[in-house]
Order: structure tokens, then C-alpha cells, then sequence
């Protein structure tokens, strides 16, 4: 992979030492050591290449056809790339590539479709979930009514008829599945039913998993859910990001919750990159790197 790696540290040192410098030790940290952190990963030189492009320039409020900006027809077809690559990859009917990441994802979701205090039930994050699944610290544990569910404290595991009788009492609004730290395969399947034991919409947070359901090594959320989000830079190899991935009856809520409900311009090399990850993500060769 570093063999093929464009030189943009030796360019970078030229014109400022100290950041190049910096810059030269973390590619050696890299070399140097096996990274065992999960939600980090090495890119490749095509995905690292579109980052670092001259789409970084470019100013691209709004979606593809409908920009408040001038001169974005070729932005525009980057960003309908990767949304046809990410739809075509998980098999789903909408796709929204602008999230900056997946915290940002996730939020939005929230804000299309819940008001606050609404009830959600999420992962706990002392047992596997996430400070956006309703972490009393993150604004979606302030903003919103999480109530917790977790694993079983002898088997480690999700009690999926717990589940299903919780979400029965609790009658939540939205029911939050995915993990941060749960090294079991999830059964989608149960989420989904206790969705519609409830009348709750369903969201699955796919980020640590996304390359393996995209290589087919572990059961696809989109079948189940509602809405499903991601990151694209841990198992899924690409840049740092986030994707959101709905039913197209949630599109319009879905856009309009990132643009212009939480964040202004999409930055458009990322997205670039994030199509040439995901377009990797399509080949053949990218099940046998999972």
C-alpha cells in the first residue's frame, strides 16, 4: 500500500516543515505498529488521493441538480456516484453521502424524525453502545428520552425476548440498534420484531460492521430496518465519514435533516473519496481483504 502512496508529506514538507515533520513521525507510528483499535483502519492510496484533491475547493450546499452554488455539475457527479455505489452495495433505496461522520448521521436521523423528548430505546454504553445511542453526555441522551437495554450479565449477549417484552412496556417512538463493543453478530431479525411489537421505527447503527456486511460476512441491517447509518472509515476502508441508508417513504425528511437542518456545505473530496471506497467495496477482491 505505501509503495503506491503519493508523496504528499515530502510536497508538505517543503512549504511547512513542522506539519510535514509531524506528519512523517505518524506515517512511521503507522509502519511501525499493528493497530488494533476498531475504528481505525488504512486506506488506500486511491481513497487517500481523492481526499486530498482539488474537489476540496469546491462549495456544494444542497444535493446533486439543486445547489445554492454556481459551477458544481462535476461535484454533482461525484456525489451521484457514490450514492448509486452505496445503494447498489447494501441494497438499499436512498442514500445520503454528505454526513460528516457518524455522529452527525445519527443525530440527523433523530432530528427527521423525532421531536424532543420523544422515547428511544438505544444500547447502553457501559455494554456495548454508543454515546449517540442516548448517553446522558451526548445530545441525544439530553434532547431525547433513551431508555437503556443491554446484554445479559452471564452470556455477554443480547436477551432478544428481553428486548421484544421492553419495547412492549416502554412504547418507544424509535428503537436504536447497532453497538461499539459487542463482538457477536446481531440479530436483525429480533430488532425488527420488536419494532413492530411497538409501532416503533427502526434504525440500526452499522458502523463497526459495515465492511463485513458489505462483503457478506455478517446479516445486512437494510433488509430489517427503517434506516441504517454508518461511518465509512472502519471496516468499510474508506475516509473518515459518515452514510445514511433509508427506505425511500424517509428520503426527503432524511436530506433535509442533513441539508439544511444540521450541517451547511458537504465536503465534496470526501465524498469523492468515499465513492472510490465504496466502488472498491464492490469488487470482488474486497470480501477476501474483509
Amino acid at each position: 500500500m505505501y509503495k503506491d502512496m503519493m508523496d504528499t508529506i515530502g510536497f508538505v514538507s517543503k512549504y511547512d516543515p513542522e506539519i510535514g515533520d509531524a506528519m512523517q513521525k505518524e506515517l512511521a507510528r503507522q509502519r511501525r505498529n499493528i493497530e488494533l483499535i476498531a475504528s481505525e483502519n488504512i486506506v488506500s492510496p486511491a481513497v487517500m488521493a481523492a481526499m486530498g484533491s482539488v474537489l476540496t475547493n469546491k462549495y456544494a450546499e444542497g444535493y446533486p441538480g439543486k445547489r445554492y452554488y454556481g459551477g458544481c455539475q462535476y461535484v454533482d457527479i461525484v456525489e451521484d456516484v457514490a450514492r448509486k455505489r452505496a445503494c447498489k452495495l447494501f441494497g438499499a433505496e436512498h442514500a445520503n453521502v454528505q454526513p460528516h461522520s457518524g455522529a452527525q448521521a445519527n443525530t440527523a436521523v433523530y432530528f427527521a424524525l423525532l421531536k424532543p423528548g420523544d422515547t428511544v430505546m438505544g444500547m447502553n454504553l457501559a455494554e456495548g453502545g454508543h454515546l449517540t445511542h442516548g448517553s446522558p453526555v451526548n445530545i441525544s441522551g439530553s434532547y431525547f428520552h433513551f431508555v437503556p437495554y443491554g446484554v445479559d450479565a452471564k452470556t455477554g449477549r443480547i436477551d432478544y425476548d428481553k428486548l421484544i417484552e421492553q419495547a412492549k412496556e416502554v412504547k418507544p417512538k424509535m428503537i436504536v440498534g447497532g453497538a461499539s463493543a459487542y463482538p457477536r453478530i446481531i440479530d436483525f431479525q429480533k430488532f425488527r420484531e420488536a419494532a413492530d411489537a411497538c409501532g416503533a421505527i427502526l434504525m440500526i447503527d452499522m458502523a463497526h460492521i459495515a465492511g463485513l456486511v458489505a462483503a457478506g460476512l455478517h446479516p445486512n441491517p437494510v433488509e430489517y430496518a427503517d434506516i441504517v447509518t454508518t461511518t465509512t472509515h472502519k471496516t468499510l476502508r474508506g475516509p473518515r465519514g459518515g452514510l445514511i441508508l433509508c427506505k425511500e417513504k424517509y428520503a426527503k425528511a432524511i436530506d433535509k435533516a442533513i441539508f439544511p437542518g444540521t450541517q451547511g456545505g458537504p465536503l465534496m473530496h470526501v465524498i469523492a473519496s468515499k465513492a472510490v471506497c465504496l466502488g472498491e467495496a464492490l469488487k470482488p477482491e474486497f470480501k477476501e481483504y474483509e
